[in-house]
């Protein structure tokens, strides 16, 4: 399959995935609550992050924030649809790793965009150590990372 289609496929998948999850918790969970799915572990959350990972930059006072991290997933996306041109039609982890990071942009930017803010449900802890909530955008973004270093890995095999 050309990696144009495959990368597509990877990032439609990854926006659809992530916006119809993000509209289940709006439809069905009040802001800022949560429900334990695995106690001690795993909640399901509904929280609103106007920042970025971890909640960087996620305060009420600053009002740039938004615009920004909109224009950072449209280089993103133009970025990666440059770096397609460069790839290897067999490259798949690659070329899968860079759709699965321009659907977690895509799909983070919509909700900037119409909302203003990321919705956040995905909430692991142990004890009363919570890794910050994200989303399936997120989780994308850093399974995609993931693909492209095993790419490379590969690739660097190949190549000696």
């Amino acid at each position: 399959m050309n990696r144009y289609k495959l990368a597509t496929i990877w990032a439609a998948a990854t926006v659809i995935i992530d916006q119809i999850t993000k509209l289940i918790v709006h439809n069905t969970m009040q802001v800022w609550t949560g429900e334990p799915i695995i106690p001690g572990f795993f909640n399901l959350v509904h929280v609103l992050n106007k920042g970025a990972a971890w909640g960087f930059l996620d305060n009420e006072s600053i009002d740039w924030q938004r615009p920004m991290f909109i224009a950072i997933s449209v280089v993103a996306v133009a970025v990666i649809g440059w770096m397609l041109r460069t790839l290897d039609d067999g490259d798949r982890w690659m070329i899968a790793g860079l759709g699965m990071i321009a659907g977690g942009a895509i799909g983070n930017a919509i909700d900037r965009t119409w909302l203003g803010f990321v919705i956040d449900f995905l909430d692991f802890y142990v004890g009363t150590y919570h890794w910050p909530a994200f989303n399936v955008a997120d989780s994308a973004l850093t399974v995609g990372a993931g693909c492209i270093i095993i790419s490379m890995l590969f690739n660097k095999k190949t190549a000696e």
